[in-house]
């Protein structure tokens, strides 16, 4: 008896084992945010007005917009060169990969799953193409709630509300197959759409591959940049203040001209970074971007390194102001309390193995600058006497007057000397 209570145990343990899956496969790319680091702010990666995708279908607070994207899909498949069950086949076909795109189990059967894709896919491509052809109808409540237009982009960019690109693309190119085959400008190539759309320069390489919209826009930003620098496996030394640094002598400037987010540069006693716009929208979009790079980038984690140097230079409003002062960050918050705030939690609950070798060597000059007793002590000096017209004036009278009396003395004690040898 005890035999056969082993054997069934081990046959459904092996059963048990056969059906385990990997936590994330290769072509996994739309993740959950992890709980340590979405706790910080759930609102910056949940959907405001419209769900996309599997994660956050059914949400009864997105609900409202449901029947819009039907609308929107419905006028999609009437612009189609292809009917509804062309479409549909065409998803039925790619469900699996796309399934195997999320990180989480889907809780959708294939059916189920397949009207998700479809419908989703159709809002996305009419709200692309209303917006390319600026062509949007009298009843149309994205056209009427100028907030809402808003509020629609910024929920296409959350990281858990994603549909892979690839399907997005296959649709649209299945549905526009001949206009896009004999060069109709009207309906340019999906990618062109969508960079429109975000409002990005079309001017983008066609051989990077695009997961999602997430990753596009970090994609955007990295190829701004001059080059990637290379990443070592060391962690990011503690750095002082802005304001610590400007009393030591650490001037900053701003690089209008450059596009290079990353751009940080220490040259001789200056800090030169590029203009940040901070408002609204600035946290949701780094959250995002750090959670993406966390759970798909992370031996590639630029955007996070910027972030981990600015949380590092910004403790308090003080350093806000100096920042803003110098034109690094435009503050369209309007509190400089705010933004202290913003930039002091997007670094937390972050784990990195490896960092950006050009940030580790700046951050190592600016604590040696920093620690270095004559920059302290010259620092001090302009702070304390050199710091308007009048105090500069009076400095200058008082190490003249100090230098006077020193050569008086000097001279005095030389007729003493002389005197006493003759």
């Amino acid at each position: 008896m005890a035999d056969q209570n082993c054997n069934h145990v081990t046959r459904k343990i092996e059963e048990m084992l056969k059906e385990a899956k990997p936590l994330f496969t290769r072509e996994c790319c739309i993740y959950r945010v992890p709980r340590q680091i979405r706790k910080l702010n759930e609102e910056a990666y949940t959907p405001k007005v419209v769900s996309i995708g599997a994660f956050h279908h059914g949400d009864e607070n997105l609900l409202k917009m449901e029947g819009q994207k039907r609308i929107y899909c419905e006028k999609f498949i009437e612009r189609s060169e292809k009917n509804l069950d062309r479409l549909v086949r065409c998803v039925q076909q790619l469900e699996p990969k796309v399934r195997r795109s999320y990180s989480d189990n889907i809780n959708l059967n294939e059916e189920d799953h397949v009207m998700v894709i479809v419908v989703d896919c159709g809002f996305i491509i009419e709200l692309l193409l209303r917006y390319h052809f600026n062509c949007w109808t009298d009843d149309d409540a994205i056209c009427l709630s100028p907030w809402l237009r808003s509020d629609i982009r910024w929920d296409l960019l959350l990281l858990e509300n994603q549909l892979p690109f690839f399907i997005l693309e296959k649709i649209y190119n299945l549905a526009f197959f001949s206009k896009l085959n004999n060069g109709d400008h009207d309906h340019p190539p999906f990618l062109s759409l969508t960079l429109k759309y975000f409002g990005h320069s079309p001017n983008f390489p066609s051989n990077d591959s695009i997961a999602h919209f997430t990753d596009l826009s970090r994609t955007l930003k990295l190829n701004s940049c001059t080059s990637l620098p290379i990443r070592k496996e060391n962690s990011l030394p503690r750095l002082y203040s802005a304001t610590e640094l400007h009393e030591a002598g650490v001037c900053f400037k701003v690089i209008k001209t450059s596009k290079d987010l990353l751009d940080l540069r220490f040259e001789g006693h200056t800090l030169r970074i590029p203009e940040i716009k901070v408002d609204d929208t600035t946290e949701i979009w780094l959250r995002n971007v750090v959670a993406f790079e966390q759970c798909h980038y992370p031996d590639q984690s630029y955007i996070t390194d910027y972030i981990a140097v600015l949380d590092l230079l910004i403790n308090t409003e003080k350093d806000v102001d100096l920042l803003v002062k110098s034109g690094i960050i435009v503050n369209w918050l309007g509190d400089s309390n705010a933004v202290a705030e913003l930039f002091n939690g997007l670094w937390k609950n972050v784990a990195q193995s490896t960092f950006n070798e050009n940030y580790l060597r700046t951050c190592q000059q600016l604590n040696a600058f920093r620690g270095h007793p004559w920059n302290r002590l010259m620092a001090t000096l302009r702070r304390d006497y050199f710091n308007t017209p009048w105090k500069m004036v009076a400095s200058i009278a008082g190490i003249a007057l100090l230098l006077l009396t020193i050569i008086q003395t000097i001279c005095s004690v030389i007729q003493v000397v002389q005197g006493s040898s003759n």
